[in-house]
């Protein structure tokens, strides 16, 4: 196995699977087909034909107010998560458009996310010590009662961007909650840059994009998590980590890309690697080289 084959795992889906979710004539995900058919039991939220799904026209309206298509879509969701459909439920809004910067056009909750395709959005941190010229990562182990990808090797800190909190503040929320590393140092962690993926896990399209920190630790640094999400801690040369991503999939996938990049970035994996052009334009590397002048 290689760093490829992770890369490749994280960008598998057939595009005859779907058909567009559409809001005021904007495709802003996509629905299995199967899925989309079942939702035709809501006429007075979705209108479902063999092309498309579309919210109903009452919500459908370019003038529409996003909070009112927001209460129909999710009661909805509620029903069906009720009804075991949507298996989790995280009571986390997510903001549903087709970029990043665009106003939300809804917001719908993060567990259903996947079963229309929408964009989903995350913050991701590398978490590093630097003993004299070797680089160390924190490897984080989720609980194994997690209802997504319990045991999997994880970042430090990772987690979903909800609607109505900073990029910034999210990432030193989560820093605290994951891992107990105070504000004070967790504002430190410096943008890296963005991973990209669209992956089919089961439940529908995941077209996800990952906003990545780079935050150096101290050698006596110590994680504690708070919020029970955590199962274990470790701190490992790249040597091993890199072993783990080429050898096993152990890592969770997408924790597998943000990884990827971290080791292309700070040259670990050089520019002589025979994939390193593949997984560069595989991975489409965005962020800046180099590490607080650590690898070179």
């Amino acid at each position: 196995m290689s760093y490829l084959d992770r890369i490749r795992e994280a960008n598998r889906y057939d595009a005859s699977d779907y058909r567009p979710f559409r809001v005021a004539s904007i495709d802003v995900g996509h629905v299995r087909h199967g899925f989309a058919e079942s939702l035709r039991r809501w006429p007075q939220v979705f209108a479902v034909n063999e092309s498309c799904v579309r919210l109903a026209p009452a919500l459908n309206a370019k003038d529409s107010d996003p909070r009112s298509r927001s209460v129909e879509v999710n009661a909805v969701l509620r029903q069906l998560h009720v009804g075991g459909t949507i298996e989790h439920w995280y009571d986390e809004l997510f903001p549903v458009s087709q970029r990043w910067d665009d106003p939300p056009m809804l917001l719908m909750e993060r567990a259903a996310l996947p079963f229309f395709g929408v964009p989903g959005y995350g913050v991701h941190m590398n978490g590093y010590v630097r003993e004299g010229d070797q680089i160390k990562l924190w490897v984080a182990r989720r609980a194994r009662d997690k209802p997504t990808f319990p045991g999997k090797l994880d970042h430090l800190v990772a987690g979903g961007q909800p609607y109505g909190i900073s990029l910034e503040d999210n990432l030193i929320k989560e820093c605290f909650e994951e891992a107990s590393i105070p504000r004070s140092r967790a504002s430190l962690a410096r943008p890296a840059g963005r991973v990209r993926y669209a992956v089919d896990l089961g439940l529908g399209l995941r077209p996800d994009t990952i906003f990545v920190f780079d935050l150096k630790l101290a050698p006596d640094f110590r994680p504690v998590n708070t919020d029970g999400e955590v199962e274990s801690f470790d701190l490992w040369t790249l040597d091993e980590v890199s072993r783990r991503l080429r050898e096993t999939t152990d890592f969770k996938f997408n924790s597998a890309l943000v990884i990827i990049d971290f080791l292309v970035r700070i040259g670990f994996i050089p520019k002589d690697h025979p994939e390193y052009a593949e997984i560069v334009t595989m991975l489409g590397v965005t962020g800046p080289g180099g590490l607080d002048n650590a690898h070179r």
